[in-house]
């Protein structure tokens, strides 16, 4: 979207090589189309530590705390 994104963790938790991640972020600013644009969320997700030391996620789940919908079937 060319839309900034802020993130504020609110939770890290860390053991060997995995952590746990619990993350408050906004997309926020003016769309392509000149239109203001606004998501947020709290993401909860899953990084792994690498050979180089560095973290990469392993799991996103941008919208992990969002109420599901029950199904109708």
């Amino acid at each position: 979207m060319g839309v900034p994104v802020s993130v504020r963790p609110r939770s890290v938790h860390a053991t060997g090589g995995l952590a746990l991640l619990v993350v408050d972020w906004v997309v926020e600013g003016t769309g392509p189309d000149g239109r203001p644009v606004r998501v947020e969320g709290t993401a909860t997700d899953v990084a792994r530590r690498g050979a180089d030391g560095r973290w990469r996620y392993a799991i996103d789940n941008p919208f992990g705390t969002a109420p599901r919908g029950l199904s109708e079937e």
